[in-house]
């Protein structure tokens, strides 16, 4: 095995990080899904055509944000910016739309509730210490998975 400590949220693949912890926060309970239907018929943004297909889109975003904000610290306005896209436009131009102000607002809420994040005093959202622990946690899982997939490759 490796003497480096892989325990750290920059040292694995962020898609395999995302959906480890989306998993998790999904199996928890502690994140609560926002009150009422929108959840199943939202969009993301104007700049989107249709809903999210997947179903736990929810889980996905919130553990999506929360790997964001364990880099840095950000607001609303800056997640907007992030998830945001081109808008189609048939033959005129495309141009960038941001993302749902909505929709990252209640993911913050969630995790807000959920105590992963706190309100940083000078604006915006931060890492809560219970957060970075979890998320530490899950990504020391995802890299002892990942090795052990590579160990059983070099042993075939």
């Amino acid at each position: 095995m490796d003497s480096i400590d892989r325990g750290s949220v920059k040292d694995v693949d962020q898609q395999q990080f995302t959906a480890a912890f989306a998993e998790f926060l999904k199996k928890t309970g502690k994140l609560a899904l926002p009150d009422g239907n929108w959840v199943d018929v939202i969009k993301l943004g104007i700049h989107k055509q249709m809903a999210p297909v997947d179903p736990d889109w929810y889980y996905t975003r919130c553990a999506s944000m929360a790997r964001f904000l364990y880099l840095r610290r950000t607001g609303v306005g800056a997640f907007t910016r992030v998830y945001g896209g081109l808008k189609r436009k048939g033959v005129r131009p495309s141009h960038f739309q941001r993302g749902s102000r909505s929709v990252v607002r209640k993911c913050l809420q969630s995790l807000e509730k959920a105590k992963l994040i706190d309100k940083h005093p000078s604006g915006g959202r931060v890492l809560s210490t219970l957060g970075r622990r979890n998320m530490d946690t899950i990504a020391k899982q995802v890299a002892e998975k990942l090795a052990r997939q590579q160990q059983q490759q070099q042993q075939q």
